[in-house]
């Protein structure tokens, strides 16, 4: 069974750092490019950031930009995203998902990712 584990959620405080990882059960991550989305209470799905096969390429949306960081450890067969600055905006659901399709780069765009984990929760609060 293909899987998807969030892992590294938590409580921070403004200006803290989280670091989650998303690890793969049952398939090779190194043959997806990968992608966290987030989802805030009472909203959408939104994009944070992608990363290619071999990690390549990434990209970030701008709320993120400077301080996130997406990489993958593909011996590991994990995948990070390391926030560093967090903000109260940043409260959400987090998930990874997984693209089979494409090759040497990646999209954040929702409708490309064929696999997703259960999220897991970031809350910024004082």
């Amino acid at each position: 069974q293909l899987q998807l584990v969030e892992s590294g959620g938590g409580l921070v405080q403004p200006g803290g750092s989280l670091r989650l990882s998303c690890t793969g059960s049952g398939f090779r991550l190194d043959s997806y490019a990968m992608g966290w989305f987030r989802q805030a209470p009472g909203k959408e799905r939104e994009a944070v950031s992608c990363i290619s096969r071999r990690g390549s390429t990434s990209n970030y949306v701008d709320s993120v930009k400077g301080r996130f960081t997406i990489s993958r450890d593909n011996d590991k067969n994990t995948v990070y995203l390391q926030m560093n600055d967090l903000k109260p905006a940043d409260t959400a659901n987090y998930y990874c998902a997984a693209d089979w399709r494409l090759f040497s780069s990646c999209s954040v765009s929702e409708g490309q990712y064929e696999f997703w984990g259960q999220g897991t929760q970031v809350i910024v609060s004082s």
